[in-house]
Formats: C-alpha cells, structure tokens, sequence
C-alpha cells in the first residue's frame, strides 16, 4: 500500500493548499509568512542559474512582503521573488519541497528527500532562466513591521548541519513522518 508516500503526498498537498489560500485571499493574512525549502536540483524545478550555483542542493525562499506572479498549479507552484533587488521567477514542484514553515503561528513540516534525488547527480532545470530585466510595476504593500530572525526579502540558505541551525522555539512543532513509523 506505500502508506508512508500517500502521507507524504497528502502532507505535501498542506502546502498547495495554503498557496492557493495566499492567492484566493490576495496575499498573506495577517503575520504569516512562509519559509519554503526545495532542492535546487529536483527535476521540473526552474530556477536562476546565478541561485542555482550559489544553492546547488537546497534553498530556502520566504514568501512574506516583495513576491509577485503567485501560481499554484497542481504539480507545483511558481512565484516571482527579489533575490538581490532583482526579480527572479521560480517554479518549484510540491515533491522538491524538503521543509514549510510558518514561524507566525509555529507550524512546520519536515519531509524526506523525494526518492528520485537518491545517488543522481541532477542538475537544475535552466531552461527558462534568463536574467529578469524588466521592472515590477505594482509594489506590495507594507506588514507591520515585526521582530525577524532573518530578513524576509532574501532568500537563505538552509544550515549544513543541525549544529548549525539556530534553535528556534517553534522547532518543538515540526511534524515528521518518523512519528508515524512502527518501529
């Protein structure tokens, strides 16, 4: 039956799901904003070559104030973000995802590496990256302004190792799929 693959998919479509409701409400309800991490290398991901070689294994993207052109398709989602003041398209598949979180309200997801990234060298999807020359007309509006461990306009590279990472309170709320596991 593969129940740990359909959970992974269903955990997965939790992430669609609030896409779609950023779109459908014109932007992010109050304080929440997402932090997304995806494996630059997953087949069907398209993102900057200048990205791309600075984050060959994974990035994480927040999706807060500045991101334009917000698609949720059923496979995988695409969003316009500044990376350096320039606006660089991305398209990133549901199953390259390997975290979300919404720090506003504690909620995270972990998921394991897609089976396809097992031992294969893959490289990026450069197929529509040409550099972004043309400026956005239409600004976001301001949030209020709040406490933020990292600045939300850039996107971050995710720690090698757990050393690494910071502590963060809402680390307490991750849910894995190991939980579920018999041993």
């Amino acid at each position: 039956m593969n129940y740990e693959q359909m959970t992974q998919l269903a955990l997965r479509s939790v992430v669609r799901d609030a896409i779609r409701r950023v779109i459908r409400e014109d932007g992010l309800p109050g304080a929440h904003h997402f932090y997304i991490t995806f494996l630059t290398r997953f087949p069907g991901a398209e993102i900057d070559a200048g990205l791309a070689k600075k984050y060959p294994e994974e990035i994480t993207i927040v999706l807060e104030h500045q991101f334009w052109d917000l698609v949720a398709n059923e496979e995988d989602f695409e969003v316009t973000l500044k990376f350096g003041g320039v606006p660089k398209y991305l398209r990133v598949p549901y199953v390259a995802i390997t975290r979300f979180h919404d720090p506003s309200v504690g909620f995270a997801l972990q998921f394991e590496a897609p089976k396809e990234m097992e031992g294969t060298p893959q490289k990026p999807n450069l197929a529509r990256l040409e550099p972004v020359t043309e400026t956005v007309e239409e600004e976001p509006k301001p949030a209020p302004k709040k406490k933020k461990k990292a600045p939300a306009k850039k996107a971050k590279a995710k720690p090698k190792s757990k050393q690494d990472a910071p502590k963060d309170e809402d680390d307490d709320n991750v849910v894995s799929l190991d939980a579920f596991r018999k041993k």
